[in-house]
């Protein structure tokens, strides 16, 4: 089984990005990660993959009249890696049409929440405000509609009475820490493909929530 390129496009501490990488070079991934590309050149993430011997580019998208003409520089960059698999770790844009439809089958993203609930940003507070004794984390395969994609893989936590929503996001990272790199994994080795009838793993069609353990 040949190893997949990995590019990881990161905004910030690239906490996900360094478990994606740890994984990789233990083996845990059929994959190697070769670029990790920042939109903010003060993304702290950049200097853990510099660190960890991966290649790493800025792409200011301050730099660019158009959220058009960032995605189309931004998809120059990410092709001249050559990617087979293209993971979202805290990539703080809305992505264009056509840049979703490149990599369409190819990109991942976590978002922190139970999708489809609380797509968008400050999803803990959201949680918290709407009194849910649960909340938690997907991984999806990227499409055009934002957070929209098919739901690969879920990880639940608890919500407690006190619960403010730094404790909220330090539970959920913990779970997002454990399943991202695993369905990298799973994309990388051929086990999961996005069809017209959704996320499939081994060949079985996912549910709406994504793979449920027995």
């Amino acid at each position: 089984m040949s190893h997949k390129r990995i590019v990881i496009l990161i905004s910030g501490s690239g906490s996900n990005m360094q478990t994606i990488v740890a994984a990789s070079q233990a083996g845990k991934i059929a994959g190697e990660v070769v670029a990790v590309i920042s939109n903010k050149a003060s993304a702290a993430g950049l200097g853990k993959a510099q660190a960890a011997g991966i290649a790493t580019a800025v792409l200011a998208h301050g730099d660019f009249a158009s959220r058009e003409d960032y995605d189309a520089a931004l998809l120059q960059l990410v092709d001249s890696f050559h990617p087979d698999v293209v993971v979202l770790a805290g990539f703080m844009r809305i992505l264009t049409s056509a840049f979703t439809q490149h990599y369409h089958g190819r990109m991942l993203n976590i978002h922190p929440s139970l999708l489809p609930k609380y797509k968008g940003v400050d999803t803990h507070n959201r949680a918290l405000a709407a009194g849910d004794s649960e909340h938690g984390v997907s991984v999806h395969f990227v499409t055009e509609e934002l957070d929209g994609g098919p739901v690969i893989l879920q990880a639940k936590v608890p919500v407690f009475a006190e619960d403010t929503a730094a404790d909220l996001q330090a539970r959920v990272q913990v779970q997002e820490h454990g399943i991202y790199p695993l369905v990298v994994h799973w994309l990388c080795s051929g086990r999961l493909r996005l069809t017209a009838a959704g996320a499939e793993l081994d060949g079985e069609l996912l549910g709406p929530q994504g793979y449920a353990a027995d």
